[in-house]
């Protein structure tokens, strides 16, 4: 295979914003761009968004093994709670729902234990996940985000969190909910409406989610994603006393910044040699459209590379799957991709051999 590329030379707007947090970071969730950073990468205490960690692990895992959990007293905790008791049994991903919503340190244990039989086993998980993920100012040690000295994690890493989590349609869908219901699997038809502790959600338009969290040494913390037309924006803020109002003022700055543009259209053709055919070459074309968000002030486009083979031989069918049409900003990861196929076909000729 053989990649074409088209650059794209970014660059970090000059000018900044200011927040009251100690430590923030506005992040295009599409690009992973960074619009605005203070302090990204400190390590802090960080509270109940160490839960976006534990709901992806579980999401990962229900989505092969969806076990019903029996909660336990070793799965019980201090602080915020689903107010679980003993015998009760749920599924794990509705576990994930109340834990979400609620922020359920008591659901947190019970999808640590259940998952990796105790807290600290699923800590090895936790920071597996981190390492995969590229965080390198994180470790994490409890599920549920209560304090301890060696759990930690950075604004920067978080809002990488973020990204990554946002793309589970499964943890978009409970994060985004103003209330979500949570069913029992014992007691028999029990049902308990949790309502989610993020404000935004009602607040800002365009909000999507994610958490928010709080304890006394880390203070309050709040992660959370807003869209608007097509363009999706993550904030994180660690410590900051007046986090509604900063990720309000976040967004709309980010939002101020950027647009969604048609990079490439499925109308655009690039040519593939023929081996064994009357003609050198055939058309070949995206499937479809591809937008992305960009600066509004850029007028370059992110880099696109295309994959596909030096060369195919004759016969070619119309219509067929020969590569791969990549988008990147800042050579960060894939922001979209689109098939790439013939736009006519071609016969194999034995004159041209």
């Amino acid at each position: 295979m053989v990649a074409v590329f088209i650059p794209y030379n970014p660059h970090v707007y000059a000018e900044q914003i200011s927040v009251s947090a100690e430590c923030a970071v506005l992040m295009c969730a599409d690009s992973g761009e960074i619009i605005y950073e203070k302090n990204a990468d400190r390590q802090s205490a960080i509270a109940s968004i160490t839960k976006i960690m534990t709901a992806v692990i579980a999401l990962e895992y229900a989505a092969a093994n969806d076990k019903t959990v029996h909660f336990t007293d070793e799965m019980s905790a201090e602080g915020s709670s689903m107010y679980l008791q003993k015998g009760e049994i749920l599924k794990l991903s509705e576990l994930v729902k109340g834990m979400m919503a609620v922020s359920g340190n008591d659901a947190a244990n019970a999808i640590a234990i259940s998952i990796a039989g105790s807290k600290e086993n699923f800590s090895s998980l936790m920071n597996e996940k981190a390492g995969q993920l590229g965080m390198n100012n994180s470790h994490f040690v409890t599920p549920s985000g209560l304090d301890d000295e060696q759990h930690y994690s950075s604004a920067r890493d978080m809002a990488v969190l973020c990204c990554y989590a946002m793309d589970n349609e499964q943890f978009k869908n409970i994060v985004s909910q103003k209330s979500i219901k949570v069913s029992y699997v014992y007691p028999e038809d029990k049902t308990q409406l949790c309502v989610n502790h993020n404000r935004l959600l009602s607040a800002y338009e365009g909000c999507i989610g994610i958490k928010t969290g709080y304890t006394k040494k880390a203070g309050r913390t709040l992660t959370s994603c807003a869209q608007r037309n097509g363009v999706r924006l993550i904030a994180v803020t660690l410590n900051d006393g007046n986090d509604w109002a900063d990720h309000k003022a976040l967004f709309d700055y980010g939002f101020s910044k950027y647009e969604t543009r048609k990079l490439v259209s499925k109308d655009d053709n690039f040519e593939l040699p023929v081996v064994g055919s009357d003609t050198d070459t055939v058309k070949v074309h995206p499937k479809k459209d591809i937008y992305a968000p960009v600066k509004k002030e850029e007028n370059d486009s992110p880099e696109i590379k295309i994959y596909m083979p030096h060369f195919v031989y004759a016969p070619v069918k119309d219509n067929s799957s020969v590569g791969e049409l990549r988008v990147f900003i800042n050579n960060r990861r894939t922001v979209l991709t689109a098939e790439l196929l013939t736009a006519e076909g071609c016969a194999y000729d034995e004159q041209a051999d």
